[in-house]
């Protein structure tokens, strides 16, 4: 028995070392990417810029890191898996995405949730995807997740990471910039994104600048401080581009119900809030001169998000969290949530027709 029970001892005691020195390779490896840094600027230049009062087309799409297909659940969100079920998958799904919207015909497109390199998306170097598809175009690609190897779930770990937002344009991007968002303090931030928007700067025929800001903002690990203090940053560096004589538009996630009000028109008056991250936005945090851009085509109120704690059925809990916020000089002319149902990510793209105006 004594032995059987050093046995069991010393087992005890190689889990317990192993826990513990897991958590401390996650905890000193974590370190924040540096703020206000400078980005590269790829692609081919066309010698193309923006002219005041004609129309464009911008777009905003977060990929979901080319794993949710319809019946795809996620383990942060309740659900099981991990990671995108194949490479076949991860293809397949930017395939479909790329096709759609090169539908759209965008002159810009804000892309969310791309891996450079990820064991949950295959390793497959998904920049390089969108680039080649794309090809012809300038792109700004910022960095906001570089983890540690996360070793839940057990039986498929989500692994180490590699992601981000790219940012894509047919006019010629003249400079790019990465600028930090606050995160929580808390062990939360081990788990969270380590957020950020980046800023594309476009030059416009009349000697101004059109400004793009691409964003993903917190979800997990977020609290009401975290969610005002991230809106209030952009769009207090919105209002000082604006006040400047430049043109701005904000597209991407930003991880809270956009429309305010779209978790009960989309769920029912009834439904009781159960999602951490669906929480309104923070109007207050929008100040004068930026606008939430709502004036959906036909007054429709229709989804960019589904919860991911389950696969996908028609009725489950939906949301907007993607969209555009815009300085007042620009004019949106056409703005549709564009609907497939799920089919190759957890959320859909947003179109935005735009117009600058003097």
């Amino acid at each position: 028995m004594k032995r059987f029970l050093k046995i069991i001892g010393i087992i005890l005691l190689i889990i317990v070392v192993v826990v513990v020195g897991y958590l401390g390779y996650v905890w000193v490896t974590y370190d924040r990417i540096e703020d206000n840094q400078v980005l590269a600027v790829e692609g081919e230049k066309s010698g193309c810029t923006v002219s005041v009062g004609e129309e464009y087309t911008i777009v905003t799409q977060n990929m979901g890191f080319g794993a949710y297909t319809r019946d795809f659940s996620f383990f942060m969100d309740g659900g099981t898996e991990s990671r995108a079920k194949s490479p076949e998958t991860v293809l397949n799904c930017f395939s479909k995405a790329t096709q759609l919207i090169e539908g759209l015909t965008p002159d810009i497109i804000l892309f969310q949730e791309v891996d450079e390199e990820a064991h949950r998306s295959c390793k497959i170097d998904q920049i390089k995807l969108l680039e080649d598809y794309f090809a012809g175009n300038n792109y700004v690609y910022a960095r906001n997740f570089d983890s540690a190897y996360i070793m839940y779930p057990i039986t498929k770990p989500h692994g180490k990471s590699k992601s981000g937002i790219l940012t894509i344009s047919k006019f010629d991007i003249a400079s790019g910039l990465r600028r930090q968002f606050e995160i929580s303090n808390s062990v939360s931030k081990l788990v969270d994104l380590d957020r950020c928007y980046s800023v594309s700067r476009i030059p416009v025929n009349n000697g101004h600048e059109l400004i793009i800001y691409n964003t993903h903002m917190s979800a997990y690990g977020g609290s009401d401080v975290i969610r005002e203090s991230q809106l209030s940053q952009i769009c207090s560096d919105m209002k000082e581009e604006y006040e400047k004589g430049n043109y701005v538009i904000c597209g991407g996630d930003f991880n809270c119900d956009f429309a305010s009000d779209s978790v009960k028109i989309l769920n029912g008056e009834d439904y009781k809030m159960d999602v951490g991250w669906a929480q309104p936005m923070l109007t207050d945090c929008i100040p004068d001169g930026i606008v939430r851009c709502l004036d959906y085509v036909n007054g429709e109120i229709l989804p960019t998000c589904r919860n991911c704690n389950k696969p996908y059925e028609e009725g489950d809990f939906t949301i907007i969290v993607d969209g555009f916020l815009a300085s007042e000089n620009v004019e949106t002319t056409y703005l549709e949530n564009i609907q497939n149902g799920f089919e190759f990510a957890d959320h859909m793209p947003v179109v935005m027709k735009f117009k600058l105006v003097e």
